[in-house]
């Protein structure tokens, strides 16, 4: 019998949830080599098998989940039907014990101290910086160079990160705290594919030497300006000055510990998801004339030449579609877990304690149920005057419920402004030529996308 077979086949669980068996498993090994050598391909065939499937990751039991409701459960039962999953020994290295990694308590605390830090009167003020930012790399392209399109985007993405994060104190050494957290980043990332996440922690193996080593210069820095700031007694309109300010119900400030790994937290998701979602975006207009004239139109009809501010985002619809269908196919993070707990359930139906629920916005997002020709780049499906473009939670790139993504206002905000301080000026022309996708920390290009600006005047 077939894999393909054999994931179709009815199973009949302990606790009487209706699921189906994924691919056939290997002993010990479970789905272990097929999930670690194409992750994205592996979920598309479990959402094949049904709504509800059984596989196994190694010894762990897991249950991939593909129904937006079923997916809604999940994402808003973290923290009370289904437990935060451990994030792996590179994960916990690089974050700490920060927002993402705590659990109970101690991140109800920490998400009510780091949330003012990006509210939306917050974000407003870090828009200056955002579209300035892209404004200075546009003065630096010319007509007819080639560039490296996830290079310039992800150095472009690192800049505003380290000034609206830490101010003007890192001046000159944006390079050496992006350089390591580079390294900490793709450690994180093999460690998502399967590659290192059963190794004991104290396996010495070369890339956690190198990891090791880049979160020792990581720590440096953020403490060096840390420390300054604290001597200093400055406030400033940064994310750290809104860190160091901050207050639980006792009065209670962060720590320097705990500030050095929020600070990190918001550096990752505000400098590698929106660098990514962007280098995605040049992509996908330049293999859609129709959709880049149409930005086009927008952007000088609305901004005339002129550098965005945040006042005119609402006046940026279809550019925010664009972005919003970028993260349709080719969300930057691609998988949510949980782990039921005792009394867990899904639609209404009990989940054996410690199996690991899984669910996949690479595969939600492409499912054609929810979004018609599901591979197609068609940012007016968003064009929600009429009616939503699908059901909740059948788009989730920032996660949801309590534990949705603290930054997922920053990182629109950011999108949206750097995309329409760029596309008015230059096209950024990649070709035709499909890039195959490489699943890490993000979904990054697993090619190189060299491209040729061209002005758009």
């Amino acid at each position: 019998m077939s894999a393909e077979a054999a994931g179709r086949e009815t199973v009949g669980t302990p606790s009487g949830l209706p699921v189906v068996s994924g691919p056939r498993r290997l002993p010990w090994l479970g789905n272990l080599p097929q999930f670690a050598r194409d992750p994205l391909g592996f979920f598309v065939r479990l959402r094949a098998c049904g709504d509800l499937v059984a596989w196994r990751l190694g010894p762990q039991r897991a249950l991939f989940v593909s129904r937006p409701e079923h997916i809604g459960e999940l994402l808003t039962g973290i923290e009370t039907v289904f437990r935060h999953p451990e994030l792996g020994w590179a994960f916990t290295l690089v974050l700490g014990d920060g927002v993402v990694t705590s659990e109970g308590a101690a991140w109800r605390r920490k998400r009510a101290l780091v949330q003012p830090a990006v509210r939306p009167r917050q974000v407003r003020m870090y828009a200056t910086t955002m579209a300035a930012c892209a404004a200075e790399l546009a003065d630096i392209w010319r007509a007819g160079q080639v560039i490296d399109v996830r290079r310039e985007m992800l150095a472009l993405t690192q800049r505003i990160a380290v000034r609206t994060l830490f101010g003007v104190d890192t001046a000159g050494r944006e390079g050496v705290i992006g350089a390591a957290m580079d390294v900490a980043q793709r450690a994180i990332g093999d460690e998502f594919r399967g590659v290192t996440l059963f190794l004991p922690s104290w396996v010495p193996t070369p890339g956690r030497r190198r990891l090791r080593r880049a979160v020792g210069v990581i720590d440096a820095e953020v403490g060096r300006v840390t420390g300054e700031r604290r001597r200093n007694g400055a406030d400033r309109d940064d994310l750290l000055s809104r860190l160091l300010a901050a207050r639980d119900e006792q009065g209670r400030p962060l720590s320097d510990k705990e500030v050095r790994d929020e600070a990190v937290t918001l550096y990752i998701g505000g400098h590698e998801t929106t660098g990514t979602t962007l280098t995605w975006a040049w992509y996908l207009l330049a293999r859609s004339p129709e959709a880049r004239a149409r930005l086009g139109e927008e952007l000088e009809r609305v901004l005339g030449g002129r550098t965005p501010e945040f006042d005119d985002l609402r006046l940026l619809p279809y550019t925010e579609q664009v972005v919003k269908e970028t993260l349709r196919l080719y969300p930057p993070v691609w998988l949510m877990t949980g782990i039921a707990k005792e009394g867990s359930t899904l639609g209404g139906h009990p989940v054996p304690e410690g199996t690991v629920v899984w669910s996949s916005q690479w595969s939600a997002h492409r499912d054609p149920r929810w979004f018609p020709e599901p591979d197609a780049f068609r940012p007016e499906r968003w064009d929600t005057s009429e009616e939503p473009a699908a059901p909740d939670h059948a788009w989730f790139p920032f996660g949801g419920g309590a534990r949705a993504c603290l930054g997922a206002r920053f990182a629109m905000v950011e999108a949206v402004l750097v995309l329409a301080t760029l596309a008015q000026r230059f096209h950024v022309d990649s070709g035709r030529v499909e890039v195959p996708v490489k699943p890490g920390l993000t979904l990054q290009p697993g090619a190189p996308m060299n491209a040729v600006l061209r002005a758009t005047t």
